[in-house]
């Protein structure tokens, strides 16, 4: 997974518990946190995809009161 070039949001700065997305060649999508980086979960670009514009359309806010 060395090979991969993993991002972070430009909003995590320096903190820790950060999600970090990687392309793969077969135009896949790899997820990793940044306390367990071993652990990486694999999908395609849609779910993500759909999984954003559910956050920013307010779908989840009730989770969070």
């Amino acid at each position: 997974m060395s090979d991969l070039d993993w991002q972070k949001s430009s909003y995590s700065s320096e903190s820790v518990n950060c999600i970090y997305l990687a392309a793969t060649p077969d135009r896949n999508i790899k997820l990793r946190e940044s306390d367990d980086p071993d652990a990486i979960i694999t999908t395609t670009p849609y779910k993500p995809r759909a999984f954003l514009r559910g956050v920013k359309a307010g779908e989840f806010d009730h989770l969070t009161a």
